[in-house]
């Protein structure tokens, strides 16, 4: 009996472990993307806490799919505003090098290299830019695979190289997020 009731309770649990996708609901930054959930934290965050954060993507989204280091941008954005942390204190920056610099390029150079597909990124590049996200090519990136600055989405900067936008985003104060 006691091995069914162990059972039950442990079932219970995983039940509420597992509230999967269903937890996640839009976010009061950028609504149409990076979905947060609800959590009940133990960690405060301290008040007048200002974020400097930069992302680093290298993989490129599937074709017509959306890219998920820029979707954890979003998040990001969303979560920290949804729990008390004013909008004007997240500063984030996207560093795109490898197949993720194809992901912020306008549909001209992207359905060409993604078997005709609309880029399912441009939206979400153009909310980011718009909540202050910078977003910045690695130009070697660039270089190798044909893209032009006038082939990046409004919002996305060509750097020199990824290695310098990092440098320079950390000389800023910017820390990397390891996601």
């Amino acid at each position: 009996m006691r091995y069914i009731l162990s059972l039950l309770l442990l079932m219970a649990g995983a039940a509420q472990a597992l509230a999967g996708v269903d937890a996640f609901h839009p976010g009061p930054v950028i609504p149409g993307f990076g979905k947060i959930a609800d959590v009940v934290i133990e960690q405060p965050i301290p008040e007048g806490t200002v974020f400097r954060v930069r992302f680093d993507a290298s993989k490129g989204a599937a074709p017509g799919a959306l890219n998920r280091t820029l979707e954890s941008a979003a998040r990001f954005l969303n979560m920290h505003a949804a729990n008390g942390v004013p909008e004007d204190n997240i500063h984030l920056a996207v560093v795109l090098h490898g197949k993720a610099a194809m992901d912020v390029t306008r549909a001209a150079y992207y359905g060409p290299h993604h078997d005709g597909k609309a880029n399912a990124n441009a939206a979400l590049v153009a909310a980011l830019a718009a909540h202050g996200v910078r977003l910045y090519v690695c130009g070697q990136t660039a270089a190798y695979y044909g893209i032009r600055n006038e082939d990046l989405l409004p919002g996305a900067t060509m750097a020199l190289s990824a290695m310098t936008a990092h440098a320079l985003l950390a000389r800023e104060g910017y820390t990397l997020n390891p996601f």
